[in-house]
């Protein structure tokens, strides 16, 4: 199981999307899931629009590309044409496990004609997700319930797609049952191609990555 920390390992809500708390997530070996839009022609990390005081992405992409243990770099899009912008750095510093998300339609043309790796999202609102025969992956979200079931996830899987679940707590829900869920036998066949996005990077990844 691949673990992603959700806006970085952060120790407060402050914290969140800094550059600090991505730092401090890939060096505890946890890949990582991030908002991006440009600001003065830019690449910057910011859930929000921006200001002045979010840090630029360029340092995120250096860093991955120093890391020795092929994390995964999720990043979350949170404006329209930004492929230039987050192609041009993956080529700079050769960031090899990275994936893009929650782009609106026209705009996951667009990284799909530009071969930039993207996840379709699928959720109870979203029971099909788009360009999913393009797609390297499927974002699979859970907003209001646990509405997905293992088989849901193995479909996906045994079709050659990675799959990244949401776990409950980005969403205010407790974890627990969806965690047991994704122990699974028949997912646990297929590790390598399934990641968690989480708030609890640490206690997953001994929750799934700890031998029993």
């Amino acid at each position: 199981m691949h673990i992603l920390a959700h806006r970085g390992n952060w120790r407060s809500k402050k914290e969140r999307n800094s550059f600090p708390a991505i730092r401090r997530a890939a060096k505890m070996g946890f890949g990582v899931e991030t908002d991006v839009r440009d600001s003065g022609g830019k690449l910057v990390i910011a859930h929000d629009p921006a200001s002045r005081r979010n840090p630029g992405a360029e340092k995120v992409f250096e860093l991955f590309a120093r890391n020795i243990k092929d994390q995964t770099l999720a990043i979350n899009v949170k404006a329209d044409g930004l492929q230039g912008l987050i192609q041009s750095l993956a080529r700079r510093y050769r960031v090899r496990h990275y994936f893009v998300f929650d782009a609106n339609i026209p705009e996951l043309v667009v990284y799909r004609d530009r071969k930039i790796p993207f996840f379709t999202r699928q959720s109870e609102f979203e029971p099909r997700p788009v360009l999913w025969e393009h797609a390297a992956g499927v974002w699979l979200d859970s907003f209001k319930t646990d509405w997905f079931t293992a088989r849901t996830i193995e479909e996906h899987l045994k079709s050659g797609k990675d799959v990244c679940v949401v776990s409950p707590e980005l969403h205010g829900r407790g974890h627990e049952r969806l965690w047991r869920l994704l122990k699974n036998p028949a997912l646990r066949r297929h590790q390598q191609q399934l990641f968690l996005c989480t708030d609890f990077p640490a206690k997953a990844d001994d929750f799934f990555n700890t031998e029993e």
